[in-house]
């Protein structure tokens, strides 16, 4: 065999024998080792440099935040005000949650709030009159609202939108039937009817191919109407039920508090650590151990501390105790953690990423793009009504400004200020609870201080604009570092 022949022969043999790792390395050219703690900071601050911010912006106000109000008011860290800060951003959260996967398209449904609005109108009308819509509504405005149920059942069959034409069904029955009025069934048909209001909304921008801001300006508008027209000029409808009422007024006890705070932070500590000793033993880049650990632990001790302190008794006199996490707590992780779940988790979440990344792109590799854009307004709506739920059981009624006022905007804002880009394809659904802290923070320490309206609507306008600047730079930053 000549020397050029076993030169040959070495060279196809050679790869047959690299390890799996040794493999990865020779195709893809990473380095698939565990980092260390200085390669996974220098890591993270070039990413930062190079405009991935994420929600470091958001997170760096928020401890501004804290600062500044507990050091001007004597009453912020009180267990009292805690509380009140959880229970009172929460309506805002949620809302702003579903709008996160509107934002990851790059759309925008500015009739969120008044939809919301109507879901909650909906559910004191079939509670108050004991599920007898029909009484309630009046013969032609009950007649229209079941032929638009109908419509979105179509509708979201058409597009094979298969949530959205369940729920719509679902909150057909229970308006054509009269079922007798049960907390638990009002709550479903809110949420029922927001998925409907999100299929008609999604199919007109997605199949009719009107721009969203269209759209949903208009309906911002109709939905305002509708809800004055259920509930009548200067009225007020009375959610008198204690499990609507304990929605957002309500505690978990003492055993309660403390098993959140097992399955909570077992839970993350379970997902992450499978996550990472996982990513090592496929030989792929994983942070340090040490470094999951660490955060993992410092979580760990910050919910266990908020814990304690909510177990104690709040109440300002003796007389009377209450104590415990608030309920909307668990509401909101349950939701993080579906939400998380699907857009992580899931090809329909990968399926949204990719759409709000290249619409085109995202065509041409075969997904529904119609379907992805529809379904996201179904989600946002539905999110709409569970936020509309919480904000009605926190003021006990429904009245005709239901959903209008700042609901939007602060929702809208809670998802960018989180660090949700305007422009679609980047944010989590975490930005979503980020943002809503940092709002109910600025409301509530701006009310503690007794300043006007006029000068809370301004810091909260110039944080949302500070927001949305930081996005349109870090994009821009990204696209340079890119080149």
């Amino acid at each position: 065999m000549s020397s050029e022949e076993g030169s040959m022969t070495d060279t196809t043999e050679s790869p047959a024998q690299e390890t799996p790792q040794q493999g990865a390395i020779s195709d893809f050219g990473i380095d698939t080792t565990s980092q260390s703690t200085g390669e996974a900071v220098r890591d993270y601050w070039a990413r930062v440099r190079g405009g991935e911010l994420g929600s470091l912006p958001a997170l760096l106000g928020l401890v501004v935040l804290l600062i500044v109000f507990s050091s001007l008011s004597d009453t912020f860290f009180t267990l009292g005000n805690l509380a009140n800060l959880l229970q009172q951003g929460a309506s805002i959260t949620i809302i702003a949650m579903g709008l996160v996967f509107v934002l990851l398209l790059g759309e925008i449904d500015l009739s969120a709030g008044t939809a919301s609005g109507v879901t909650a109108a909906v559910m004191a009308l079939h509670l108050i009159h004991n599920g007898n819509l029909l009484g309630g509504m009046g013969d032609t405005v009950f007649y229209v609202f079941c032929g638009l149920l109908v419509l979105a059942i179509v509708l979201a069959a058409v597009m094979k939108v298969w949530a959205g034409a369940a729920l719509s069904a679902v909150a057909l029955v229970i308006a054509g039937v009269g079922i007798p009025a049960n907390a638990w069934l009002e709550m479903l048909l809110a949420v029922c009817v927001g998925a409907a209001i999100g299929t008609i909304t999604g199919f007109l921008v997605a199949k009719v191919g009107i721009p969203s801001f269209v759209v949903t300006l208009a309906l911002f508008l109709v939905w305002g109407g509708v809800v004055l027209q259920l509930i009548g000029q200067g009225g007020t409808l009375g959610l008198r039920d204690d499990t609507i009422f304990n929605v957002a007024n309500g505690n978990l006890d003492f055993v309660g508090s403390w098993a959140l705070f097992v399955i909570a932070v077992g839970g993350y500590a379970a997902v992450v650590l499978t996550r990472h000793f996982s990513r090592l033993r496929r030989g792929l880049v994983a942070q340090p151990t040490t470094l999951v650990l660490a955060k993992i632990g410092a979580l760990a001790v910050l919910a266990a501390v908020i814990t304690y302190a909510l177990s104690l008794n709040r109440a300002p006199s003796n007389l009377v105790v209450i104590e415990g996490v608030p309920f909307v707590v668990p509401l909101v992780l349950v939701l993080l953690v579906i939400g998380t779940f699907v857009l992580d988790r899931t090809s329909y979440g990968r399926h949204i990423y990719a759409v709000g990344g290249n619409k085109e792109a995202a065509r041409r590799a075969g997904i529904n793009v119609e379907r992805i854009r529809m379904s996201v307004f179904v989600i946002a709506s539905s999110a709409a009504a569970i936020g509309a739920i919480v904000y009605s059981s926190k003021v006990g009624s429904v009245d005709p400004n239901a959903g209008g006022g700042n609901t939007l905007l602060l929702s809208v804002g809670a998802a960018v200020i989180g660090g949700t880009s305007l422009f679609g394809g980047k944010g989590r659904l975490r930005d979503a609870v980020i943002g809503g802290a940092v709002l109910a923070i600025i409301q509530n320490g701006m009310g503690l201080l007794k300043q006007p309206a006029a000068v809370v609507f301004i810091v909260t306008g110039l944080v949302l604009l500070l927001a949305a600047s930081v996005d349109a730079l870090s994009r821009r930053r990204a696209a340079t570092a890119a080149r």
